[in-house]
C-alpha cells in the first residue's frame, strides 16, 4: 500500500502531535509516580494528640505558620521532609511566640518514625 503526499503528511504531523504530548506529560507522570502515600485521617489525629493545632492550622496563621504556608515554602525541596522531621522530633529548635518569649518546639518525640513521617508529608500535601 502506498500513502500519496498528503496522507503521509498528515500521519508524520500525528506523530510528531504525540510525541509532544508524551513529552510535556512525562514530567507529571514522574511526578505522580514518586508521589507519598499519607494517611490525612492518622496525621491529623496526631497533630490533634500532640497539641500541634494550638499553634498551627491547615489554613490560617496563629502561633505558628500554617500547614498551607509551611507546604508552598517547602515546595519543590527534595530535603523538606528530612528538614521538618527534624525540626519536629529535635528538640533544639525555639519557637518565638506573639507575646514575644521563645519555648522549645513541643512535641512527643517517642512517636513511631512512620506516624511522624506521616503527620509530615500531610503537612507537606497541604
Amino acid at each position: 500500500m502506498q500513502l500519496n503526499h498528503q496522507a503521509r503528511t498528515k500521519i508524520l504531523a500525528g506523530v510528531i502531535a504525540g510525541a509532544m504530548i508524551l513529552s510535556f506529560s512525562a514530567p507529571a507522570l514522574a511526578e505522580d509516580a514518586v508521589a507519598v502515600k499519607v494517611d490525612a485521617e492518622a496525621a491529623q489525629k496526631l497533630a490533634r494528640k500532640d497539641s500541634c493545632l494550638r499553634c498551627h492550622d491547615v489554613s490560617k496563621g496563629k502561633e505558628g505558620p500554617s500547614y498551607q504556608s509551611i507546604a508552598k515554602k517547602y515546595r519543590g525541596n527534595s530535603e523538606a521532609a528530612d528538614k521538618l522531621v527534624k525540626h519536629i522530633t529535635s528538640g533544639e529548635d525555639k519557637v518565638r511566640l506573639s507575646d514575644g518569649h521563645e519555648e522549645l518546639h513541643r512535641f512527643d518525640k517517642k512517636h513511631d518514625m512512620d506516624k511522624i513521617r506521616n503527620l509530615v508529608n500531610w503537612i507537606l500535601a497541604q
